[in-house]
């Protein structure tokens, strides 16, 4: 009776370890920003009282596509990623998942989300969820390994999750639907610098030619953060003048965005890892607080 009991609780250890493992290759965290990202999406793009059980399919379709994205980006790092300290120990460098159980999942992941999104939203924000796919898989993973420019060309699948979101209810990319993307690209540029800029080390190590690498005083990482930031204020505020907001999310635009710009002027300045941790915790509460005034304005 012991001897069963204690190998039932090291069964259910072990099982709760494998599926920590698969959780861990769809990147939870960063997938938590994509769940947000186009539910916001979704109801701002509702001209009438929203679908709730669409804006479900719409999110949950979109959130197993990023899910899927993740699994087959670490398949395709595995190697880089034992080499750095903040990844050598995710499940496919530390010998946890197979590359084969990976890109398996990957697949399975991916294709639902798409299957979910045609069919239970609309054909267009399947599109715009495989143009996200291709684009991460296909070009950004590759690039990565070769020019600082796929930092850029990243911020593109990275800005997709409120559009798809936006063309599940809406049906169109229009105006609205832009803006909401052009505010998540510019902002990804000041997090990712203030990232690679902390992680310069681990990326040096690993290969990748991020900016803090390239030109180890960050000057370039720290005037690129600088500008986006600066370009981000006066974008953020075009939701309040195509319709989708209105004053209250106006103003309060206007200060995350003067704060974040502020964060960046100091990185700027001084390049350190105090002031790029300043800039990196500004970016990760910025967003939210975007979404969640742009919503609110909205009710």
């Amino acid at each position: 009776m012991k001897e069963a009991a204690v190998a039932d609780v090291r069964g259910d250890a072990s099982l709760g370890r494998v599926v920590s493992d698969y959780v861990a290759l769809t990147k939870p965290r960063l997938n938590a920003l994509v769940v947000a990202s186009s539910a916001a999406g979704y109801y701002l793009g509702t001209t009438a009282p929203a679908d709730l059980s669409v804006m479900a399919h719409a999110v949950i379709g979109t959130t197993l596509v990023a899910g899927g994205a993740a699994a087959l980006n670490q398949v395709a790092e595995r190697d880089t990623d034992a080499l750095m300290r903040r990844t050598r120990l995710r499940p496919l460098p530390d010998g946890r998942v197979t590359p084969g159980e990976a890109r398996l999942f990957g697949v399975v992941l991916a294709v639902a989300g798409l299957g979910i999104l045609a069919g239970r939203a609309n054909l267009l924000s399947a599109l715009l969820a495989l143009a996200t796919l291709v684009v991460y898989l296909a070009i950004y993973t590759p690039m990565k390994r070769r020019t600082p420019l796929a930092t850029l060309l990243g911020a593109v699948p990275g800005a997709l999750p409120p559009l798809i979101g936006w063309a599940a209810s809406h049906g169109s990319v229009d105006l609205g639907g832009a803006a909401l993307f052009a505010i998540v690209f510019l902002w990804q540029i000041p997090h990712f610098m203030a990232i690679a800029w902390l992680y310069r080390d681990d990326y040096g190590a690993a290969g990748f030619p991020m900016l803090p690498v390239v030109d180890a005083t960050g000057a370039r990482a720290a005037r690129q953060a600088l500008v986006y930031a600066l370009l981000l204020v006066p974008v953020s505020l075009a939701p309040s003048f195509v319709g989708i907001a209105g004053r209250a999310y106006l103003a309060a635009a206007i200060l995350l965005g003067v704060a974040m710009a502020w964060l960046a002027v100091r990185f700027n300045a001084e390049r350190n890892d105090s002031t790029a941790r300043a800039l990196f915790f500004a970016s990760i509460t910025y967003l939210p607080l975007l979404w969640i005034v742009m919503v609110l304005d909205k009710l």
